[in-house]
């Protein structure tokens, strides 16, 4: 059984289900798709224990994950992300999973790309047999994500949301392109040392302005927060 999840912000205080929390407007954009970052910390700042980030959340932080999944128009990971947490088709008939890699070294054996579901966004130097995998190419030796994500309607004509689900090095990266519209943040309540990275990694030292559009919590003691890019 889920823990019972409440709302703190905005008040009154209440009761509330994922669905309803997240299932919001999203302001549209004209010049590209909305992205939302969703990821789970640790209370001292590391989003992976164990070598996945799995083993930090709960059954109301895969809720939220899978919510936004179904909401998307298109999900967004890297490489390494997609390999290490061992993703799949996704649930619903016809989503769309791109994998962002560099070096084009990606197993087109998985179930992901064995079902059409995924597809690569690479650079032009990037070595992968178009024939056997949808690739959207952007960047010479680099993913220039910023022209990738513009080119998201070549794999889904209607796109307007994005889900983006890391790595910490796709994080840095969609920060330094100036992509994140939307961080959905679980807190998980634990400490767990060592040595795990951060939220984003490689990113250009930025400074971009955020404001918290809600404020939750279980009975497990996790925080849910949804945090939306300041409009201009």
């Amino acid at each position: 059984m889920k823990p019972a999840l409440r709302r703190l912000l905005p008040s009154p205080a209440t009761a509330i289900t994922v669905s309803e929390a997240y299932d919001v407007q999203r302001r549209p954009r004209v010049d590209r798709p909305w992205i939302g970052l969703c990821m789970v910390a640790s209370l001292d700042g590391s989003v992976s224990v164990d070598g996945t980030s799995g083993g930090l959340g709960n059954a109301n932080d895969l809720e939220v994950l899978l919510t936004l999944r179904e909401l998307a128009d298109i999900v967004l990971v890297g490489a390494g992300t997609a390999r290490g947490e061992g993703y799949g088709p996704p649930r619903t008939p016809g989503k769309r999973i791109g994998v962002v890699t560099n070096s084009g070294g990606v197993d087109l054996e998985t179930d992901l790309f064995a079902s059409g579901s995924g597809f690569l966004i690479a650079p032009r130097t990037a070595d992968i047999d178009e024939t056997r995998v949808q690739v959207i190419r952007a960047g010479d030796d680099r993913v220039d994500l910023a022209a990738g994500v513009a080119r998201l309607h070549e794999v889904c004509a209607s796109v307007q949301y994005v889900q983006a689900e890391g790595g910490p090095r796709l994080n840095g990266a969609l920060l330094t392109a100036d992509l994140i519209d939307e961080l959905d943040l679980t807190w998980s309540p634990r400490l767990v040392g060592g040595y795990g990275p951060r939220l984003t990694t490689g990113a250009a030292e930025t400074d971009r302005s955020f404001e918290l559009a809600h404020l939750l919590a279980d009975d497990d003691g996790f925080v849910f927060s949804r945090w939306v890019r300041r409009a201009c």
